[in-house]
C-alpha cells in the first residue's frame, strides 16, 4: 500500500485545496508562510484521525475523545480552521483527502475482509467541523459508495493496520524523540495484542488489579453514601485499551556519550538528530510506511546535515518520505518533479532547476545558470580536453553540452574538491568527478567522502594498467602531441625517460631534464596546455587504445547521469 496523493482545504493558512502527489521522496519547497508546515500538519491530523477511528471501531467506542488545544495531532476547530473564515454560516469544515494505492494482494485481502470490491485506488476524505470530531468517508462514486461508507470503521482499521506514520515537526525537543520512539514502540507491540500468551498475560494483570480496584471502590463508596443516600455503587475501572497503551508507552531514552544522560539534558542539535535518526534502522512494514519531516536541517551543523541526508536517502528506499525544506541539499536533483513548489496558494511539481533556485534565492554563477549536470575535473586543461572528447564520443553528451545543460568545471587543483562539491550541491547540480589517481587525487576524494559529499558511484579515477599513479594525459596517444612539444620546447618525448610506468607529468619532467631543459610548475602547465589544444583539434585520434578505459567509463557514467 502506498500513499499516492493528498490535498487540504481550510486548514490554518490553507484555504483552498493543495493536491500533492507523493512518491518515495517528496520535497516541499516554498518561502516562509506559504503553507509547507501546515500541509504536513494536516497530513498528520488526517493519519491520526484515521488511526483513532480504527481503534474506536476495534474496541466499540462510540463516545467522542476529549479534545485538547495543546495537542497538535488532534484537530481543534477554533485553532485549526482559518480564523478569517470562522464567521461563515456554511463551508465551516476542514477537508483533508488522502488516496492510497493497493497492490493485487491487498485488493484481494480488502475484498475478503471488507466484503467489497476495489479497483486498487482507495480515496478517503476526512471532514472536521465545529465540534472538532472527524468524520471518515470513502470517496468512491457509483452504487457501492454508500456500502463502503457504512464500513468506514472497518476500512479505517484495514488501512491503519498497514500504515506506520511518523511526523517530525520543526521544533524538536527530547519529547519529540520520545514521541517518535513511542509511536514506533506502539506499532511494534501492536502485533502482540493478537497473541494468545499476551492476551492471557493481560488477563492475569487484570485479575491481580481487580481486587485492589474493588477495595478502593468500597472505600470511596462508604463516605459518599452519607451525603448521597441514593447512590447505588462506585467502581474504579481501567479500560482495556488504556491498560494496553500504558504497557507500551512508558520509557525513557538514555544517551551514553561517555556519561549516561537522559536525552532531556542534551543540546538542541542532539535532540534534533535523535528525533530524526531514530527512524534510520526502523523496519519497513507491510503496506504504507510514511515519514513526514519538517525542515530537517534545523539545529544541525553543516556536516551533520550531510550525514542526515544520507539517512533520509536510505529511508526512502523502503519508506515514503515527505519533507519541507529551505536547504538546497535536500532537493532531489535527479527527479525534479518530485520537488513540489508551494507558492501563492498552490502546489505544483517543479518544472526545472532554475525555478527551484529562484524560489530558494540561490544565485548560481553564470556557467551554472542553466546547467543541471556537471563533470568536475582538476584543471582548466582537463576542461578543454574533456569537452572536446565528450562531444566526439557521445551524441547525447554533445547535445547536453551545446545546450549548456552539462558543463565541465575545473576545481583548480585536487585539494579544492570538498569546497567545490559543496558549492555544486548548493547550486542544485548533479555532478560526477574525474580525478587523477595520484596521492593528491586520492586524498581529495577521501576527504570529500568523509564529509558526505561524494561516493564511489559519482567518481572515476584515471587508472592505467601497470601504473601505480596516473593522470588524465596518461590516457592520450603520445603521437598526437610529440611533434608540437618538440616544436615548442625542443624536447623529443620519444625517449627512454618518457617510457616508464610513472605518471605522465613525472615522465615528461624526466624527458625535459635528460635533454638539458628546465622544469617547473610553470613549464608543466604550459606543456599541458599544448597537449590540451592538440586534443581539442583532433579528439578522434586523441586516446590511446590501450589506456582509454577510464575515459570511456566517464562517458558511460555521464550518459546514465543525464538520462536518470
Amino acid at each position: 500500500m502506498e500513499l499516492v496523493n493528498f490535498s487540504v482545504t481550510n486548514y490554518r493558512s490553507i484555504t483552498k485545496a493543495h493536491k500533492v502527489s507523493v512518491s518515495y521522496t517528496t520535497v516541499l519547497i516554498g518561502r516562509n508562510n506559504e503553507g509547507k508546515s501546515n500541509l504536513l500538519r494536516a497530513l498528520d491530523v488526517a493519519m491520526t484521525s484515521l488511526q483513532r477511528h480504527a481503534i474506536d471501531h476495534r474496541f466499540g467506542r462510540r463516545t467522542a475523545r476529549p479534545i485538547s488545544r495543546r495537542d497538535e495531532r488532534t484537530y481543534f476547530w477554533e485553532r485549526d480552521f482559518p480564523i478569517n473564515l470562522q464567521g461563515r454560516k456554511s463551508g465551516t469544515q476542514t477537508i483533508i483527502r488522502i488516496e492510497f494505492q493497493l497492490d493485487e494482494g491487498e485488493i484481494a485481502e480488502f475484498k475478503e475482509t471488507i466484503k467489497s470490491n476495489l479497483n486498487g485506488a482507495l480515496p478517503i476524505v476526512i471532514k472536521i467541523g465545529k465540534d472538532s470530531v472527524p468524520s471518515i468517508e470513502v470517496s468512491k462514486s457509483g452504487k457501492g459508495s454508500k456500502a463502503l461508507n457504512d464500513k468506514s470503521g472497518q476500512i479505517a482499521k484495514f488501512v491503519a493496520d498497514k500504515i506506520i506514520f511518523n511526523y517530525i515537526p520543526a521544533v524538536r525537543t527530547d519529547q519529540e524523540a520520545i514521541e517518535v520512539v513511542g509511536r514506533m514502540l506502539s506499532q511494534r507491540l501492536r502485533v502482540l495484542e493478537d497473541d494468545d500468551n499476551y492476551i492471557k498475560a493481560l488477563q492475569t494483570i487484570r485479575d491481580l488489579q481487580q481486587p485492589i480496584l474493588d477495595s478502593l471502590s468500597d472505600r470511596i463508596k462508604e463516605p459518599l453514601e452519607q451525603f448521597l443516600p441514593g447512590i447505588k455503587g462506585v467502581s474504579i475501572e481501567i479500560p482495556n485499551d488504556t491498560r494496553r497503551s500504558s504497557l507500551r508507552r512508558d520509557f525513557e531514552i538514555i544517551v551514553d556519550d561517555g556519561t549516561p544522560t537522559s536525552l532531556a539534558f542534551k543540546g538542541d542539535g542532539v535532540k534534533s538528530l535523535a528525533a530524526l535518526s531514530l527512524l534510520k534502522d526502523r523496519l519497513s512494514s507491510y503496506g504504507a510506511s510514511i515519514i513526514a519531516i519538517e525542515e530537517p536541517e534545523l539545529h544541525l551543523h553543516p556536516a551533520a546535515i550531510h550525514q542526515l541526508l544520507e539517512v533520509i536517502n536510505k529511508l526512502s528506499e523502503e519508506n515514503q518520505v515527505i519533507l519541507s525544506t529551505h536547504n538546497p541539499l535536500f532537493v532531489d536533483r535527479h527527479e525534479i518533479k518530485t520537488n513540489v513548489i508551494i507558492d501563492s496558494g498552490s502546489a505544483s511539481p517543479a518544472k526545472n532547476v532554475k525555478q527551484i533556485r529562484d524560489l530558494l534565492g540561490i544565485k548560481a554563477s553564470d556557467n551554472l545558470t542553466n546547467a543541471g549536470f556537471v563533470l568536475v575535473v582538476e584543471g582548466e586543461d582537463d576542461v578543454l580536453s574533456m569537452k572536446a572528447l565528450l562531444r566526439h564520443l557521445s551524441t547525447k553528451l554533445r547535445q547536453m553540452i551545446d545546450s549548456h545543460m552539462l558543463i565541465v568545471e575545473s576545481i583548480g587543483g585536487a585539494g579544492n574538491l570538498p569546497y567545490k562539491l559543496t558549492l555544486l550541491k548548493n547550486s542544485l547540480c548533479v555532478f560526477h568527478t574525474m580525478l587523477d589517481n595520484d596521492e593528491a587525487g586520492r586524498k581529495s576524494y577521501n576527504d570529500s567522502e568523509r564529509e558526505g559529499l561524494i561516493d564511489i558511484k559519482s567518481n572515476t579515477f584515471i587508472n592505467c594498467n601497470g601504473s601505480p599513479n596516473s593522470e588524465f594525459e596518461d590516457c592520450l596517444n603520445s603521437d598526437l602531441y610529440n611533434g608540437r612539444v618538440y616544436d615548442e620546447y625542443g624536447v623529443d618525448l620519444d625517449c627512454a625517460e618518457f617510457r616508464s610506468n610513472k605518471k605522465w607529468s613525472d615522465r615528461v619532467k624526466q624527458a625535459f631534464l635528460s635533454q638539458g631543459k628546465p622544469w617547473s610548475t610553470v613549464v608543466e602547465a604550459r606543456v599541458k596546455h599544448v597537449v590540451a589544444n592538440c586534443v581539442k583539434s583532433d579528439p578522434e585520434n586523441s586516446l590511446n587504445s590501450h589506456k582509454r578505459s577510464s575515459i570511456d567509463a566517464v562517458v558511460r557514467s555521464l550518459e546514465r547521469m543525464v538520462e536518470s
